[in-house]
């Protein structure tokens, strides 16, 4: 036992870095899991705007799986994109249009919506 306590008091600069990197490890991993929280897909942090506007687009006819990604400016919405399999139907696209222009109260050549592969 005495040998452990000399060896800890011989490296004691050693052990105080690894205990910090430890803690800052450990904050990252807290910090990841709080965003996460948000709502993950395939790790990407997921907005409530956007798990609410999946949620709408799913519901509709000929839209089929749907992905979303809204980028914000200071003033508000700046632009949205919508990837989902009915993508390549221009009555799907219209409806799909119309559907985020009312959610999000944003203009329509805001919008883009694209087919899925």
């Amino acid at each position: 036992m005495k040998k452990v306590i000399d060896f800890i008091r011989t490296n004691k600069k050693i052990f105080i870095v690894v205990g910090a990197i430890l803690v800052l490890v450990l904050i990252v991993c807290i910090m990841n899991t709080a965003k996460g929280e948000a709502g993950t897909s395939g790790g990407e942090v997921r907005s409530a705007e956007e798990l609410q506007l999946i949620e709408i687009l799913n519901r509709i006819e000929g839209v089929g799986k749907a992905d979303v990604m809204i980028t914000d400016s200071d003033d508000g919405i700046a632009g949205v994109i919508i990837v989902c399999e009915g993508g390549d139907n221009i009555m799907t696209r219209s409806d799909v249009l119309n559907a985020v222009s009312t959610a999000l109260c944003i203009d329509k050549n805001n919008i883009a919506v694209y087919a899925m592969k």
